[in-house]
């Protein structure tokens, strides 16, 4: 298998890829491109159908009340599943379930509007710490598919795509191929951001059918080019060697209780887990207030959706400019350095973020002075900033070296230690930085905002922890590989 040392100047810097290589890397490239843009457009969907309908609080409880317990069911649906379906009827099952969820939603339930809703006004008079909880159910419509939004990150990229790209890539291409998958699929976050601001002005429903079709379309897409890759790469041995995918001889096929007992207890894996569970955290408990500040500075629909499609636009322009300098950080630097990068973004920016909330009020004539229309309206870009440079770092480095690092590992960890800390570990992520907001926000006259001096704290311990992960996981990976190229 080439190398990138083969490359030299501009050429490996934005295109380490070989003539022959096309056929294996363009579906595999586009096939990301589809799922980034549903991606991408489910979650400026689910955010603004959710937080102007019942506020940046409820994102909180219903990732902590509803999003991780669907992650856990789908979990022990999936390894029971992978038990008894073929890999490509296991990709195409759980893509229609997904794309047949959103045409419902979309055609029937959405339309249907306030029809639906629940009046949980005599809950909450009632049980007042349980507001947000009885909010949630209120809006169940919104809530289910700001559920199976979230769920389409966690199984179809992080799980789907990348169990598939492990599957057919040797260590050495990966190194190639990961961060350029992530140059060319990001663009997809441009056309789903340019679609949300131009739907701005539709009335709710037109525009919601616009997302939906888009969806529906783009996911169709994504099975498609699954499809094709079955037939015509991994049936050419020129694209495709199974010998060149280094793993143990395959294990048979465990149980459930067997699968979590083998997953649980493989340190390697738990420390890919704590990468995947320290990120949700930190990056949730930064996004919970950013999004309540949002809410203030766009209350309706329409805005909040357009200001969410911009985030969408830069992050897309920030990650493939990363991208750029991603590849080459693990090809030069190798895999530490590029694993490193993102919590160290984390930190610096959600650390920036959480000054400007705590100082708002003393610095409102210094920021007007500067051009803004007040704090407000800096703290929203600030948001959206340390938004970009985290997702940013994120797709480009943090992706691509966690998910080089399941290469060595045998055919088991791949599959059901993926699935393990890709769905439930990812969910874990998320629902523990939502965990520390809805707890706090059940004591009365607390708002994210007030809790900003607590939620900074935790920020801070949650990324050191990530930092001593990822040295952790160093120093394994590269016994794995090191043993690897030994024999």
């Amino acid at each position: 298998m080439a190398d990138s040392s083969e490359f030299k100047g501009i050429r490996a810097i934005l295109w380490p890829i070989h003539k022959e290589e096309l056929k294996k890397f363009l579906p595999m490239a586009l096939m990301m491109f589809s799922i980034l843009f549903n991606y991408s457009l489910l979650r400026i969907s689910k955010d603004s159908l959710v937080v102007t309908a019942a506020g940046a609080e409820v994102i909180s409880a219903l990732k902590l009340w509803a999003v991780l317990p669907s992650a856990m069911i789908f979990m022990v649906v999936y390894a029971k599943l992978a038990n008894i379906l073929s890999k490509p009827k296991l990709f195409y099952s759980i893509a229609l379930f997904f794309l047949a969820f959103f045409g419902v939603f979309g055609f029937i339930l959405y339309p249907l509007g306030d029809t639906l809703y629940i009046n949980v006004t005599s809950w909450i008079e009632a049980a007042p710490s349980f507001k947000w909880i009885f909010m949630m159910i209120s809006i169940w419509p919104r809530s289910l598919f700001y559920i199976m939004s979230e769920l389409w990150g966690s199984v179809m990229l992080s799980l789907m795509f990348w169990q598939f790209a492990n599957q057919i890539t040797p260590v050495l291409q990966a190194k190639r191929f990961y961060a350029m998958f992530g140059f060319v699929g990001n663009t997809g976050l441009i056309l789903s951001g340019g679609i949300s601001k131009w739907v701005k002005n539709m009335d709710p429903v037109t525009a919601n059918y616009v997302v939906i079709v888009a969806i529906i379309a783009f996911g169709a897409l994504a099975m498609f080019l699954y499809s094709w890759m079955q037939k015509n790469v991994l049936t050419d041995p020129k694209c495709y060697n199974p010998e060149e995918i280094q793993t143990k001889k395959k294990k048979a096929k465990l149980s459930l209780g067997e699968s979590f007992k083998y997953i649980f207890t493989s340190k390697y894996i738990m420390f890919i887990a704590l990468l995947v569970i320290c990120y949700g955290i930190s990056i949730n408990l930064v996004e919970g207030v950013w999004k309540d500040q949002l809410k203030q500075l766009c209350p309706d629909e329409g805005s909040y959706r357009s200001f969410m499609g911009g985030l969408q636009i830069w992050t897309a322009v920030g990650t493939i400019l990363f991208m750029i300098v991603g590849t080459n950080i693990v090809r030069i630097f190798g895999w530490f350095t590029g694993a490193m990068a993102t919590p160290l973004m984390v930190l610096v920016t959600g650390a920036l973020f959480f000054l400007l909330i705590t100082y708002r009020d003393s610095s409102e004539a210094m920021v007007i002075g500067m051009g803004f229309s007040s704090a407000l309206e800096l703290i929203a870009y600030m948001g959206l900033l340390q938004n970009v440079l985290a997702k940013a770092t994120k797709y480009s480095l943090f992706d691509s070296t966690k998910e080089m690092s399941y290469i060595p590992l045998d055919e088991e960890l791949k599959m059901k230690g993926k699935a393990a800390v890709d769905v439930v570990g990812g969910r874990l992520g998320k629902s523990g930085g939502a965990a520390v907001q809805a707890l706090l926000l059940m004591i009365p006259g607390t708002t994210l905002t007030s809790l900003v001096p607590v939620m900074s704290v935790v920020f801070v311990v949650i990324v050191l922890v990530w930092i001593s992960a990822v040295v952790g996981l160093n120093k394994e990976f590269s016994a794995k590989t090191n043993n690897i190229a030994n024999k």
